[in-house]
């Protein structure tokens, strides 16, 4: 089983990564802050004006640990990859599979039942926690049309006919989002899904968590020696990681909106955490970034018992356990892409 490796999340405007023989240095204004082994790591992530010197960048090539570059509010700009391991039969694989809409619809099916299932999850255990919660109806009637859902996946369909189940059940599942918010109401509303820019503290905390569950599936598919970009459900457009963005649906509703309502919830972000840029953008402030991104990498620490390979494993482990059996199947091993479905 691979490792669970950490990611160095590097936040402060103005840091410098240098090299130090087979460590990363991170500098700020003159002194070391801290100094990370390069063989503990899996991936460097970058928030904003943050240096990093080309002798590192060989050297985190070389020993296969990623880095990526986001804006300080978490837009993804860039992504530094060492040579890609892998078979090309299987790259080759994957783009027949992408080609063939029949065969991108069933895959597509698949993962997306996987979300829809998932998300029901969520609502349920809200349900389950605050059985007498205000919108308890509103939530029963939404985790039916999510189950609704799951029974039309049930069935093989058009790549269009699963778009649009998964965009009801999408509109199904965020209708009622707010209503799993159960403290600091007034700081923390939500009306709708939006983004680019997120326009509100919660919108914000999910776009910044789905950006970083995006980087760690990247990842894990180049680690199997699949391609990120060429996805089945979400298919081809420059510069958008396809792929990755297929297995984050069925993931992000345990790893970043149960995340993110905990952090709400249990009060670790609060509302003047965020602040309004002049362009109407909602960002963190640096100590709420910093906060989100401990917890993150606490939850990735966590134990969970996956229900293919039925063992525990690391929940940080998942992206790259679910690259691989969808590697597996597109080499012919498994008769079906097995995805991950919470219980």
């Amino acid at each position: 089983m691979k490792q669970l490796l950490n990611t160095l999340y590097v936040t402060s405007h103005g840091a410098y990564l240098a090299k130090d023989g087979e460590t990363i240095v991170v500098k700020h204004e003159g002194d070391t802050k801290i100094q990370v082994p390069v063989h503990t790591l899996g991936g460097v992530v970058c928030f904003g004006g943050v240096g990093f010197s080309p002798a590192l960048l060989g050297l985190c090539a070389e020993r296969g640990v990623a880095v990526s570059f986001l804006t300080e509010a978490g837009k993804f700009l860039a992504r530094v990859n060492g040579p890609v391991s892998g078979n090309v039969l299987l790259r080759r694989e994957q783009y027949r599979r992408a080609d063939d809409l029949l065969s991108a619809a069933e895959l597509a099916r698949v993962m997306v039942a996987a979300k829809v299932s998932n998300c029901r999850g969520v609502l349920l255990r809200a349900l389950r926690d605050h059985p007498e919660c205000v919108g308890a109806e509103e939530l029963s009637a939404a985790t039916a049309r999510l189950e609704e859902a799951v029974q039309r996946l049930e069935e093989p369909a058009p790549l269009d006919t699963v778009r649009g189940i998964e965009g009801d059940a999408a509109q199904a599942y965020f209708s009622v989002f707010d209503h799993l918010i159960v403290a600091q109401k007034d700081g923390f509303r939500f009306a709708g899904r939006n983004r680019r820019p997120p326009l509100d503290p919660v919108n914000g905390l999910l776009s910044f968590l789905y950006t970083l569950l995006r980087h760690d599936i990247a990842a894990a598919l180049e680690g199997v020696g699949l391609d990120p970009a060429v996805g089945f459900l979400h298919r081809d457009r420059p510069g958008r990681p396809g792929l990755a963005l297929d297995l984050m649906e069925e993931l992000r509703p345990a790893l970043a909106d149960r995340l993110a309502l905990s952090l709400i919830n249990r009060q670790q972000v609060k509302p003047e955490g965020f602040h309004v840029t002049e362009s109407g953008a909602v960002m963190m402030t640096d100590d709420t970034r910093k906060e989100v991104l401990v917890a993150y990498q606490k939850r990735k620490q966590e134990e969970i018992q996956h229900p293919f390979l039925e063992e525990k494993i690391e929940v940080g482990l998942i992206p790259h356990v679910q690259a691989l059996l969808l590697a597996r199947h597109l080499r012919g091993d498994l008769d079906g892409y097995p995805p991950m479905i919470w219980r």
